[in-house]
């Protein structure tokens, strides 16, 4: 039994640590595009970038 007295409020600061960090990632724009990023390497050109350091 008192155990419980220390389980439960452990218990408690864990889901709202879990909660909390759920909201923020929602809030901050964590799970807006999905799609995008996986996408993007196939839009990337095939062609290598140029080279436009001068030369000597």
């Amino acid at each position: 039994m008192e155990t419980l007295f220390l389980l439960i409020p452990l218990s408690l600061m864990a889901v709202a640590a879990i909660v909390g960090a759920l909201w923020w990632a929602v809030g901050s724009g964590q799970y807006d595009d999905l799609k995008a990023p996986a996408e993007s390497i196939l839009l990337d050109p095939d062609t290598p970038a140029r080279d436009t350091t001068p030369r000597d």
